[in-house]
């Protein structure tokens, strides 16, 4: 327990760094569903297929999905607005953080 005590006290600060960000960006920030989405669909084509006859086949399927993905709308879509990062922040009193 004193290690893992240790652990977290020491990386505390890379825990909550996201606090840095404008708060519009944090909930995007914790999460990693864009990226869980893509797996998802990965892995429900691998299922269609079952077995593979090696591992390049199934590779070729995984990168033929990206493929697709980085060729239509859905890639496009853009998943944080980044003009809050170049404008001064604000504290509660006012003043410029």
């Amino acid at each position: 327990m004193a290690k893992a005590a240790d652990l977290v006290e020491q990386a505390v600060h890379e825990t909550l760094a996201y606090y840095a960000f404008p708060d519009i960006h944090w909930r995007k920030i914790r999460t990693n569903n864009p990226l869980e989405r893509i797996m998802k669909e990965i892995r429900r084509r691998t299922r269609v297929v079952g077995a593979f006859p090696d591992g390049q086949s199934c590779l070729n399927l995984a990168a033929a999905r990206l493929r697709h993905i980085a060729g239509t709308a859905w890639s496009t879509k853009c998943y944080m607005n980044m003009r809050p990062l170049y404008q001064p922040q604000l504290s509660e009193t006012g003043a410029v953080a």
